[in-house]
């Protein structure tokens, strides 16, 4: 047993999120949002190397060296995996290591919205699941990878930088393909899938346009993409996938999301009134024809109003999410304060 593993399985056992190692400090948890200490001793940096050394493959600690970051995964003995980061500064090396679990959580566990399983339904389209880091996007989307592999027949491809939750063939086939290990980016891999008969491919992260105009381009073709940005609200991630483009090209990329766009959720992880659990707020936008038109004219600012009225099609405001929590007593006033979109405009 390496000497890293019983701190990352202490980090497990205790549902931390994120164990952080780095020289001048003791080895660091994030629990439940929160920074604290994991041990009392402060790491030297010849400890931290030692450690980091340890659990890399000869082409790991080259692939360091050279680059100075590296990113990938790390799995226990027990199974239980984590995604590291790797990079030195000032004291050394340092690293930080996210726990990912072996278990799938299903809708129900993470309270869903309704209207994502209608998601899970459609034969083509591209879904984006936003918000910041430490919000459980990467979650949802392996809950709703699986969802679709547990009750349709397709074929599924994963392009991931790495691969996170590990997916097993069930009614689907499906592959998983990671950056670095099995393509050398998001646009090569996504490339080569659409020659490849898939249903439905997640892209782990829009990073660039060359891989947004392909995710568009296999909606459009009769495929469902799934991914990620990091937005913070509906509106927001319409604006960044438009601001993608050069200025000449944005009325026609507007015109394509408002054709193949299915739906966009926002979330945001937000620690429960009883302060031993995490919640989710969502903001779902659900791509009807009046939102569409909203986006082939590039008036954004009208959104929030369609989608204020758009219950019934399974829109939701971050606001209204906020307070629905805070009324069941799953959150306090000051978490539904400082979550707020609007307070955080203000």
């Amino acid at each position: 047993m390496a000497q890293l593993d019983r701190y990352l399985k202490a980090c497990a056992d205790r549902k931390g999120s994120d164990l952080h190692v780095a020289a001048g400090m003791p080895m660091m948890m994030r629990l439940l949002g929160e920074m604290q200490p994991l041990t009392n001793q402060v790491a030297t940096p010849e400890q931290v190397s030692a450690f980091i050394h340890e659990i890399l493959s000869a082409e790991q600690w080259e692939q360091l060296n050279n680059h100075w970051e590296l990113d990938s995964i790390y799995q226990l003995a027990d199974g239980e995996r984590f995604r590291m980061n790797v990079c030195k500064e000032q004291h050394g090396m340092a690293a930080v290591f996210r726990h990912i679990p072996v278990r799938i959580r299903a809708f129900e566990e993470l309270g869903l919205p309704p209207v994502m399983g209608k998601f899970c339904l459609a034969t083509q389209g591209l879904i984006i699941v936003t918000g910041a880091c430490r919000s459980g996007k990467t979650t949802t989307m392996a809950a709703m990878l699986d969802w679709i592999n547990a009750n349709r027949n397709e074929h599924i491809i994963t392009i991931e930088d790495p691969i996170e939750y590990l997916h097993h063939n069930k009614k689907s086939i499906i592959s998983q393909r990671s950056l670095g290990s099995h393509t050398r980016s998001f646009a090569n891999a996504l490339r080569a899938a659409l020659r490849e008969d898939p249903d439905v491919v997640l892209i782990g992260e829009i990073r660039d346009l060359e891989t947004m105009s392909l995710a568009l381009t296999a909606a459009e073709t009769g495929h469902v993409v799934l991914t990620t940005l990091h937005t913070s609200s509906a509106p927001a991630t319409v604006n960044r996938v438009v601001n993608l483009y050069p200025p000449a090209e944005q009325a026609q990329a507007q015109t394509t999301l408002a054709e193949c766009l299915l739906g966009i959720v926002s979330q945001q992880l937000i620690k429960n009134a009883a302060g031993n659990d995490m919640v989710a707020a969502f903001e779902v936008l659900v791509n009807t024809m009046a939102v569409a038109n909203i986006i082939r004219s590039g008036e954004t600012f009208k959104m929030e109003g369609t989608m204020q009225v758009g219950t019934r099609e399974g829109m939701k405001l971050m606001e209204n999410s906020l307070e629905e929590l805070l009324k069941a007593g799953l959150i306090t006033g000051e978490a539904r304060r400082e979550y707020s979109l609007k307070e955080t405009k203000a």
